[in-house]
């Protein structure tokens, strides 16, 4: 919760931890905020920024940074991140989530309790991951999703990556219940993708939300309603001293 003594320094800096709703963007939560605190300061310009982003598809987490705090955004995405989700097991995407139709079924009558959490303790290490298809990994100075969108082929380099806990909460028949920790740069999706494969089967995440970030929490975090009412209307520091 806000502490409502607290005087904001926008321009100063501040770290604002967000829930992003789902279905929006990381840059849709920037801007909502930008504009608020743009207005409140009655500035044309301002330093608004996130640490990392979110998927439309993801809620949870975001840190949000202003003014001079920018600069430390760099230190905040190295942190580990924590996440809790749905893998839908005997189907895959070729965005490796629901943000495309399912484009393949596969068996999944082999595929035990035991199985599956031995497979989830194989995967805890570090190890190289090739991010999915649609991503905002740039080709060529093209973003993939976009290429992917058109029906190009698209090829992406693997990238080195740590999952350091990777535990299965519940067994819901084809809906396995996870959290997962795990370093900068990992794609949850092709965690969810690479889980099916190794199950000998098929697998898309189905559900995704950001628990922590370092030693920010979402318990911690407001919705950004809750944030533009305190930019509206809690104490701020419109001095340009730093």
């Amino acid at each position: 919760m806000s502490d409502p003594s607290k005087k904001y320094d926008f321009k100063g800096g501040e770290v604002l931890l967000v829930n992003k709703p789902l279905g929006w963007t990381s840059f849709d939560v920037v801007n909502k905020l930008r504009y608020a605190i743009k207005h409140r300061l009655n500035v044309k310009k301002i330093k608004v920024g996130h640490a990392g982003t979110l998927d439309p598809l993801a809620d949870g987490l975001l840190i949000i940074c202003t003014g001079k705090k920018t600069k430390s955004i760099e230190s905040y995405m190295g942190l580990e991140k924590t996440y809790s989700g749905i893998i839908r097991l005997g189907a895959s995407t070729p965005s490796y989530d629901l943000e495309t139709e399912i484009d393949q079924k596969y068996p999944t009558e082999h595929i035990t309790a035991d199985l599956i959490y031995d497979i989830a303790r194989r995967m805890i290490g570090e190890q190289d991951q090739y991010p999915p298809a649609f991503s905002a990994k740039k080709i060529k100075g093209k973003k993939a999703y976009d290429l992917a969108r058109k029906g190009e082929t698209v090829e992406l380099k693997s990238k080195r990556i740590t999952i350091s806990n990777f535990e299965i909460t519940e067994i819901d028949r084809l809906d396995v219940h996870f959290v997962i920790s795990c370093s900068k740069g990992t794609y949850i999706r092709s965690i969810a993708h690479d889980f099916g494969q190794k199950l000998d089967s098929g697998a898309h995440l189905k559900t995704l939300r950001r628990e922590n970030i370092g030693g920010f929490s979402l318990k911690n975090a407001l919705e950004v309603e809750e944030w533009i009412d305190i930019i509206k209307h809690t104490d701020i520091i419109t001095s340009e001293r730093i």
